[in-house]
């Protein structure tokens, strides 16, 4: 088998979204004559942590550790609630900021450039050099964010030209959304674009998650880039499905996330219809954030919401399951056009209605409708988002809210690894 290094932060016991993609390419690599070797750090600062998805780790796959230096370690001594929260890309609304959380945030966007895990890059390269020409291993991928370990990459293919080296963007780097809040000067604002366009066209090889990002990128670079999503493992997990009518959230829901429109729908919805209010069930599992949960109250909804906290990988796909009504949401902006949340996959496999609520021209929105997996409403949208809503209830009511997804296979895990390991040995012309 080919040697592959795989270089990542979040691997298990790491929790959140994060993990989960090299976990599974990791898995399925092999079959298709790739030995995976992972370099993560030994001692990191994970802000969620999933003990359960240290059984999914592959027996066979070699581990390589070195320590690592993380600066949200002491941050914490003067706050450790704020510290977790940024760290877990909750940022506030700038009117809502504290003076400490904006010095954080300064310090963050500033002094850490690309972020906080810059001074693993260094060593990092000095011990893998070393490994790369022991064990005669060619080809090299980088994943990121953090985009630090782009620059470990980079440092690699200086030291050996003839590697390859694929860098894998899981989320965009200087477009996405929360770059714009980390109170960046222009000097700043300038190293991080400089930065990205070294990795774009110091990389052989350039893997993204979405159209938009790969168009985006093909403003910046010539180096051949591929699109290859997040997806879903197949495995049946028998579950009955819930007796309320639940609008179900399992995931991070952030600030910028806060769907507003879809609070005012549920409120009128309770208000014109004493069965709706009866049966409604609204869940909301993994880091909510304060602004969320205040406008649930500010609709008067308070009485219907169930939060969760932080939702376990394996009870994550239960509760998918036993939802009425997946969400899925966005932030609405032309940002977040080519974000698609890792989670519309798993709500893929559950089979169960999504309703998806982000920008216009959304991928993600997109996938639901062309799978035919729920419906994908814009913020203009209030009245079809409460004639869906009180459609799917009616059918709740009849027991007979279904749907019929068509082409979801193509997400699969093993299908996506394929096209991954084709890519690696894929040569230009």
């Amino acid at each position: 088998m080919q040697k592959v290094l795989i270089i990542t932060y979040y691997w298990p016991p790491a929790g959140g979204p994060g993990v989960q993609r090299w976990l599974k390419f990791v898995k399925y690599l092999p079959e298709f004559g790739f030995e995976p070797w992972v370099y993560i750090p030994q001692n990191p600062h994970y802000p969620l942590e999933d003990e359960s998805l240290l059984k999914e780790v592959p027996e066979r796959v070699k581990i390589l550790k070195r320590p690592i230096t993380e600066p949200y370690r002491w941050a914490s001594v003067f706050s450790k609630k704020q510290t977790k929260t940024i760290s877990s890309g909750i940022i506030q609304e700038e009117k809502r900021q504290s003076l400490l959380e904006k010095m954080l945030l300064w310090v963050r966007g500033n002094l850490f450039i690309p972020d906080a895990r810059k001074n693993w890059v260094k060593p990092s390269v000095r011990y893998l050099s070393q490994i790369l020409s022991k064990e005669n291993i060619t080809t090299v991928i980088t994943s990121g964010p953090p985009h630090s370990l782009h620059l470990i990459g980079m440092g690699l293919k200086k030291r050996h030209p003839d590697l390859q080296w694929i860098t894998d963007f899981r989320d965009p780097w200087t477009s996405i959304g929360y770059h714009k809040k980390l109170r960046l000067t222009a000097s700043s604002q300038r190293k991080h674009k400089r930065l990205e366009s070294d990795v774009l066209n110091g990389a052989d090889k350039i893997v993204v998650t979405s159209n938009t990002t790969k168009e985006e990128f093909e403003q910046l670079t010539q180096k051949p880039i591929k699109v290859i999503t997040n997806g879903y493992e197949s495995g049946d997990v028998a579950m009955g499905l819930d007796q309320k009518f639940t609008v179900s959230h399992i995931g991070s829901l952030l600030t910028d996330r806060n769907p507003e429109l879809l609070w005012q729908v549920l409120s009128t919805l309770v208000k014109e219809h004493a069965d709706f209010a009866e049966h409604l069930k609204i869940q909301l599992g993994g880091t909510v954030s304060e602004q969320v949960l205040q406008s649930v109250r500010q609709y008067g909804l308070e009485a219907h919401i169930e939060i969760l906290g932080y939702v376990p990988h394996g009870q994550v796909q239960k509760l998918q399951q036993a939802a009425q009504v997946l969400l899925l949401l966005e932030i609405d902006s032309v940002e977040t056009r080519g974000i698609i949340p890792g989670k519309l996959f798993e709500y893929l496999k559950a089979k169960r209605p999504i309703l998806a609520m982000g920008p216009e021209q959304w991928e993600g929105g997109q996938i639901v409708e062309m799978t035919k997996s729920g419906r994908y409403v814009t913020s203009n949208g209030a009245q079809s988002l409460k004639e869906v809503l009180l459609k799917w209830f009616r059918a709740y009511q009849e027991g007979s809210l279904t749907i019929n997804p068509t082409g979801i296979e193509h997400y699969h895990r093993r299908a996506l690894t394929e096209q991954l390991a084709n890519f690696i040995i894929w040569e230009s012309s």
